[in-house]
């Protein structure tokens, strides 16, 4: 049996090599291949992996043109893998490799997916794990599938749901919700995660607030709706003062002129209308770009990787195994730094898109 680790990296060069120590250490009576996905990364990630690349045949790099963000880098480990189970984990040691041994277990008990499940998130500030947790109890209300509370993209996939996720091809893309979507046999491995080995998480605010927008509006019409509801609340709350003020004109006398009330009417059902159309123009937007059905991702580099008979739906691929990098040598900050070889020859692949 081989499987396959599949590790998205976005500028995590201080931990790779730790990471690849503890793999090594965990992974010994069993065999296996790691593909490292770099997203574009502007520090010194490339060399490191060209490093290890070289070193051992078992890392596997694939390099993309530029960021394309996390999901898709997911998406494209998911189509290099070659291993009878597959596990897709993060760089930074918060999803531990020691837990890999008992997900095996499971595997091989006859469950296609196995997905530990956070107790506790060491590192992470009161508001991070509030706000986690409060967007897993809202999506798994909201969503048209139920979804598992404090689990994340830490997974192992048995080859047929990996088959079964390749086939799912739109451009916004959320994990998660796809595996929820799949409804294949799973099982929950409860752990506690760790803080980060190093660096700095690749998910600030903004971008996790985008991030579960993504997963609301991917998987729910839940805020369509809301939007139906306020809209009919209001209408009604319209229609009811539109009587009072009938009532105040016709048989009393202690409507005052003003336009106070109104303009505070108008404030309301105005900005509920631009909130509905928000929600629409965003829905109508994610139409659009699938209907362009341009590529998820964009390969430039690949090593210990054979990509000339790959053959993906919504993917280029525009490199063969990448020229090599040449002799390493280390500078004064222990980094690895290529010494680039000279004429380098090899010809790009014509992109493959269906």
């Amino acid at each position: 049996m081989l499987l396959s680790v599949v590790i998205p990296v976005l500028n995590e060069a201080q931990v790779i090599p730790l990471l690849l120590e503890r793999l090594r250490d965990t992974l010994h009576e069993v065999a296996w291949e790691v593909i490292f996905v770099d997203d574009g990364s502007t520090d010194a990630t490339p060399s490191v992996l060209g490093r290890e690349a070289l070193r051992d045949e078992r890392v596997k790099v694939i390099r993309f043109s530029r960021n394309f963000g996390h999901q898709a880098a997911v998406t494209a480990g998911l189509d290099f893998a070659n291993g009878d189970a597959v596990v897709v984990m993060d760089a930074d040691l918060q999803d531990p490799p020691e837990l890999l041994p008992r997900m095996l277990n499971l595997f091989e008990r006859g469950y296609d997916i196995v997905s530990p499940q956070r107790n506790s998130r060491e590192g992470e500030t009161r508001f991070k794990r509030w706000t986690a947790k409060l967007f897993y109890r809202v999506l798994s209300r909201m969503a048209d599938q139920p979804m598992t509370p404090d689990v994340g993209d830490f997974r192992l996939f048995s080859r047929r749901a990996v088959l079964a996720i390749r086939s799912l091809r739109e451009q916004h893309r959320y994990m998660r919700g796809m595996v929820a979507w799949l409804g294949l046999k799973e099982a929950m491995l409860p752990f506690d995660r760790k803080a980060r080995a190093a660096g700095q998480t690749n998910y600030p605010l903004l971008k996790m607030m985008r991030f579960a927008w993504i997963g609301v509006t991917s998987f729910s019409a839940f805020p369509l709706r809301i939007s139906i509801a306020a809209g009919c609340i209001l209408s009604a709350a319209g229609f009811l003062y539109f009587l009072r003020v009938t009532y105040l004109a016709l048989w009393t006398k202690a409507l005052v002129p003003g336009w106070a009330s109104v303009v505070a009417l108008q404030c309301v059902f105005s900005g509920m209308i631009l909130l509905a159309l928000g929600a629409i123009g965003d829905y109508v937007a994610r139409n659009y770009e699938e209907a362009k059905e341009r590529p998820l991702y964009v390969v430039t580099e690949a090593r210990n990787v054979s990509v000339a008979e790959k053959s993906l739906p919504r993917a280029v691929i525009l490199a063969d195994l990448a020229p090599p990098l040449g002799p390493f040598v280390m500078d004064d900050t222990e980094r690895a730094v290529a010494i680039p070889a000279a004429a380098p020859s090899y010809q790009p692949l014509a992109g493959v898109r269906a």
